[in-house]
């Protein structure tokens, strides 16, 4: 019998077909695009931006708007309206007092006056009507979730607002505008309890209104959506836009600026 050595397998799996048969090429890294290049850019470029919220993920989605550069300056009053109001005027009233508060204490500031305070403030609503915020332990993190799943769908409220000051001496000397989003969540009715305390334990949605993180793991709850995704993250960018653009159109001169930068385009 002849002596045959045995050789192991491979440690490291072998190559795909495909990079196998295409070497790899060598050359410069893609460049990164261009960010937006709106009308409104030019006149707010260089001043200073304010987000009036500590979410990281508001200041990530208004760097997609062209605002990569934003002063993050939180409310730092309670928010302590009633839930007895509609998910619509809560939200709206929580979202205005961050921003009136944040405006008022820069407006004089020694670094100069905002030339945009942006707000925004996020809730989750049960089929019941019920405001949920975030978990404050986790069993009421864990309840929170099963809530959500055994129902057949619920709510996502967000409220933006964005001020800027007024060169003109017009009452009340800033203009003001805002929206309300709603989109609606359904989880999949399949999530076992197990998955919903893996996920709690990951701590992901600890921070966020309904206990979860749509744009993270908990992406893994939600079976569909119907409206905006960016809303449920917490701040529409299409609306978000559009206040921004109509919030500085409120000043007469820069209306004259916007016509006369459009017609050069």
């Amino acid at each position: 019998m002849s002596d045959i050595k045995y050789i192991p397998a491979p440690i490291e799996p072998p190559p795909s077909y495909e990079i196998t048969a295409s070497p790899a090429t060598k050359g410069p890294l893609p460049r990164p695009l261009p960010p937006l290049d709106l009308l409104f850019h030019s006149y707010i470029r260089g001043r200073k931006i304010i987000l009036a919220s500590a979410s990281p993920r508001r200041k990530q989605l208004l760097t997609q708007l062209g605002l990569p550069n934003l002063a993050v300056i939180p409310s730092t009053v309670p928010e302590a309206f009633s839930k007895t109001l509609s998910p619509f005027e809560y939200v709206l009233q929580t979202a205005t007092q961050k921003a009136m508060t944040v405006y008022s204490s820069q407006i004089d500031s020694p670094d100069g006056e905002p030339a945009l305070v942006i707000a925004a403030d996020t809730v989750v609503v049960s089929p019941s009507g019920q405001i949920l915020e975030k978990p404050r332990s986790e069993a009421n993190h864990i309840a929170m979730l099963k809530g959500l799943r055994d129902s057949i769908s619920h709510k996502v409220y967000t409220a933006v607002v964005v001020m800027a000051p007024l060169p003109s001496a017009r009452d009340p000397g800033y203009a003001l505008e805002s929206t309300v989003e709603e989109t609606t969540v359904k989880f999949g009715r399949d999530i076992s309890d197990e998955l919903i305390l893996s996920y709690v334990k990951t701590r992901e949605g600890a921070d966020k209104a309904g206990g979860y993180g749509i744009q993270g793991i908990g992406a893994i709850l939600v079976d569909r959506i119907e409206g905006s995704f960016d809303n449920v993250v917490g701040l529409p960018l299409r609306p978000t836009l559009a206040l921004i653009e109509k919030v500085l159109r409120d000043d007469e001169d820069l209306v004259d600026e916007f016509a006369e930068a459009a017609e050069e385009q």
